[in-house]
């Protein structure tokens, strides 16, 4: 097993143990700033990721100014635009997709909720979809959404050069179990390294649950999805519903359980839950109690995921940035030209940026060993 495979998180037998995320963000964080540090050296301007801005929701203003707190200290270029009415965000969603300055958005929901509005039952939704997937850092638009739940990871097949984002919440609880021991085999090819395990997520929103449900489904777990008032499974692509199920004996069956419900009055029972089993909590509210949850042996608790979101949230920014915006990319999409044209002081910044990110990532790598 390579060293980024192994497991960083090691788990007490006699007693349960809680995390600190930042463990697993900071690798990713480190590989964000040495790109950056070699696109500098190469003189590119790093990435610029523009949010959006139109409620007042404290999450979303807390969620906005970590994400700007994070790009700077890692180098990124951030611009957060705050809109007073919402019914100007589209006007403003569209103006970042033909900005060609912009490589990456994120629109701080929700805007308008469940809201009926001329586009549809959701606005929220229809603006989700009206991102560009060369701009969503969120992965939350219909191109990935689609191709996340027909288990598609590639743009451009059969090249298969350009990789599908995946949301950034749910993709942070993928990379955190990776990290945990005894979640995914690494031994295991891609979409079998989850086989055997079964997974409960108590969310099926469609910007966490529902999408991390289909994410360790499609690595091969059984995934009950518990919602507010159904129980189903996604096991190989397939809905199954649980009539016969309950939340209890979902969890009883899970050696992974991911908890988002978003009130604070909810509480998982803790006696549910088996030695020896990874529990993350992604909702902005505790949903178990710590205290009898660390009496558990062998449990490994993560109680909050923020850091690690910010994380993949500037990983996505990153691959936008290289698969749509950088000079290759922007070179490879207007294709070859039968007239030899003379080397442009840009094209020798590639070259120089290039060779620089291959030194850099090698000395990350070499510094982690």
């Amino acid at each position: 097993m390579s060293e980024e495979a192994k497991p960083v998180i090691v788990a007490d037998a006699t007693k349960g143990i809680k995390v600190n995320a930042a463990v697993v963000a900071k690798p990713f964080r480190d590989e964000i700033k040495a790109k950056v540090a070699a696109m500098k050296a190469a003189g590119l301007e790093p990435p610029i990721l523009v949010g959006l801005l139109a409620n007042k929701d404290p999450a979303a203003k807390q969620y906005a100014e970590w994400t700007g707190k994070a790009c700077k200290n890692d180098g990124l270029r951030y611009e957060l635009r705050t809109l007073d009415d919402p019914i100007d965000v589209e006007r403003a969603l569209i103006d970042a997709n033909d900005d060609p300055r912009v490589h990456g958005i994120i629109v701080y929901y929700p805007i308008f909720g469940q809201q009926e509005s001329f586009s549809g039952a959701s606005q929220d939704d229809y603006l989700r979809d009206s991102v560009s997937h060369k701009c969503d850092v969120e992965g939350l638009c219909h191109t990935y959404r689609s191709n996340l739940y027909r288990n598609v990871r590639y743009l451009d097949y059969p090249k298969n050069m350009k990789k599908c984002l995946l949301p950034c919440t749910a993709l942070s609880v993928v990379k955190i179990l990776e990290k945990c021991p005894g979640c995914y085999d690494e031994a295991k090819p891609v979409g079998k390294k989850l086989e055997g395990k079964v997974v409960t997520v108590i969310n099926r929103s469609e910007i966490v649950g529902r999408p991390l449900a289909a994410m360790l489904a499609n690595d091969g777990a059984d995934v009950y999805s518990v919602d507010i008032n159904s129980i189903y499974l996604f096991r190989g692509g397939r809905l199954e519903p649980c009539p016969d199920d309950t939340p209890e004996s979902c969890v009883r069956k899970s050696s992974i359980i991911v908890t988002g419900v978003p009130t604070k009055s909810y509480r998982l029972t803790t006696e549910w839950i088996q030695p020896n089993s990874t529990v993350v909590n992604v909702a902005s509210f505790k949903n178990v109690d710590e205290e009898s949850l660390l009496k558990i042996p062998g449990v490994v608790y993560v109680p909050m995921v923020g850091k690690v979101t910010v994380a993949m949230l500037e990983r996505n920014l990153m691959r936008l940035y290289e698969q749509f915006h950088s000079p290759t990319a922007r070179q490879q999409q207007q294709g070859p030209t039968d007239v030899a044209e003379p080397v442009s002081p840009t094209w020798k910044l590639l070259h120089i940026y290039t060779a620089v990110v291959a030194t850099a990532l090698l000395v990350t790598q070499l510094m982690r060993k």
